[in-house]
């Protein structure tokens, strides 16, 4: 974890009693601490919306940093590249003017409306809000890898068999399979067979047929790297393992030609993608639609007033899963926001560039311009 999202992990941990016992009152409640729900904090904070942000994983950064961190982002507008640890990182240093309170490793367990259209919240470690607006900003809710169903192998979990890539040095000079037909399972191939400080000793991909739902040119440069001999690829499926004193040693799996064979491996990856869970959200009276929480394109609100939902929880026409339409969906829904916080003050849009008063905000000296 990076020393700035170790800081926020270690503030939300070390949080003041009071907030585990007292109701605590705020303008807003961010169900979500990924990129989207980041820089939810961000457009709240320039029109002085106060917030508290809520996520059940132990630190800020969501999916980027859950499931690849090291991973490269190239639309990031004005970033050519960077890491889901560094546009983390840039989030958080963005948001630090703003003084977020923060509740990580914590799941939301109530959202209720009360009569005075205020929203009270509670988390699983009983933090209790009491907040003007609520903005769900949980990706794909609460997501857990969907699992390899081999009897008797979950007992290799993360010693041997893995769903996630956190520490990619760990699978340096190792003999990998790797399991899946997506994108993940293709990227981390090519990671592991190329020359670079992680590349492992052998790496075979195995996927049920010889097709991918991948992206085209990492499919070619797969194909490339197995006939160079850099790496290697099977049609199959996983049905059984063997073990010697106490550890993982061959894989069986069934080809397409209904033949089971061995392969040889220290360390076996699976991705089969996740398993995305509503949870308790599927409770609170909202409008859903696979899965995914309905919004207007005005100001993305739910049908309850006052419940934002923005990133890749919601759903409208024409919906694109992209990091950068969430980051325009947060900066609607904190105008939207406004007229719940601040019911008798019209808010007006003013410019990072040019007003005195953001500036003030930000912490940031005013230009002057000739």
């Amino acid at each position: 974890m990076d020393q700035r999202a170790r800081r926020v992990a270690d503030a939300a941990n070390e949080a003041p009693p009071a907030l585990h016992g007292a109701t605590v009152e705020t303008d807003a409640v961010i169900v979500g601490a990924g990129p989207v729900g980041l820089f939810q904090v961000f457009e709240l904070g320039l029109l002085e919306i106060r917030c508290h942000v809520i996520d059940s994983l132990a630190c800020p950064g969501g999916q980027c940093v859950e499931l690849y961190p090291d991973k490269p982002i190239y639309d990031i507008p004005a970033v050519p590249v960077c890491t889901g640890q560094e546009l983390t990182n840039q989030l958080l240093r963005q948001i630090e003017p703003f003084g977020a309170s923060f509740h990580l490793g914590e799941e939301v367990t109530v959202v209720r409306k009360l009569p005075d259209g205020r929203f009270f919240v509670e988390t699983n470690k009983g933090t209790r809000l009491l907040s003007k607006t609520v903005f769900i900003a949980g990706g794909v809710g609460s997501f857990q890898p969907r699992t390899l169903k081999v009897e008797g192998l979950e007992r290799y979990n993360d010693t041997q068999v893995f769903y996630r890539v956190r520490e990619p040095a760990k699978f340096a000079g190792k003999n990998l399979v790797i399991v899946g037909g997506g994108d993940s399972a293709l990227d981390w191939a090519l990671n592991f067979a190329q020359p670079g400080p992680h590349r492992a000793e052998s790496v075979t991909l195995m996927h049920r047929r010889d097709g991918f739902r991948a992206a085209p040119a990492n499919e070619g440069k797969m194909r490339a790297m197995c006939e160079a001999h850099e790496m290697q690829f099977v049609v199959g499926q996983v049905t059984g393992f063997e073990e010697s004193e106490g550890r993982l040693q061959r894989l069986k799996f069934t080809g397409g030609d209904g033949v089971t064979r061995v392969l040889l491996l220290d360390m076996l990856l699976v991705f089969f993608g996740l398993s995305p869970k509503l949870g308790p959200i599927a409770d609170w009276g909202l409008g859903i639609d696979s899965k995914q929480l309905m919004v207007d394109t005005e100001k993305f609100e739910t049908n309850v007033p006052g419940i934002f939902a923005v990133g890749d929880i919601n759903i409208y026409p024409g919906k694109k899963k992209l990091i950068l339409s969430g980051f325009h969906e947060a900066a609607l829904a904190a105008f939207g926001a406004a007229a719940y916080v601040f019911p008798e003050k019209p808010v007006l849009l003013q410019y990072t560039t040019t007003s005195p008063k953001l500036h003030k905000v930000l912490g940031v000296d005013s230009p002057t311009f000739d």
